[in-house]
């Protein structure tokens, strides 16, 4: 797994799983908890979450982690989406 081409390396989980964080600042708005590498974050969760869907020029914080049955969360990637 150290070659970085463009085959999938495959995983050793039976089953793949991801939490996404929604972050304000260093809070956690929200958790989505997603079995494939997408994940949606419905206008209604952004109403509820900051009053109004997300908008054009808005930025929205989110912490990555994939799921292990032997470890739990692994290494977290934060990236800023900006709209």
């Amino acid at each position: 797994a150290d070659n970085w081409g463009a085959v999938d390396v495959p995983l050793a989980e039976e089953t793949e799983a991801y939490e996404v964080e929604i972050l304000d600042g260093a809070t956690v708005e929200r958790v989505l908890n997603t079995t494939t590498t997408s994940a949606v974050y419905t206008a209604a969760d952004q109403t509820a979450d900051w009053g109004a869907p997300l908008a054009t020029g808005d930025s929205l914080t989110v912490r990555i982690y994939q799921l292990s049955a032997l470890v739990g969360r692994g290494a977290p990637k934060t990236v800023t989406l900006t709209f």
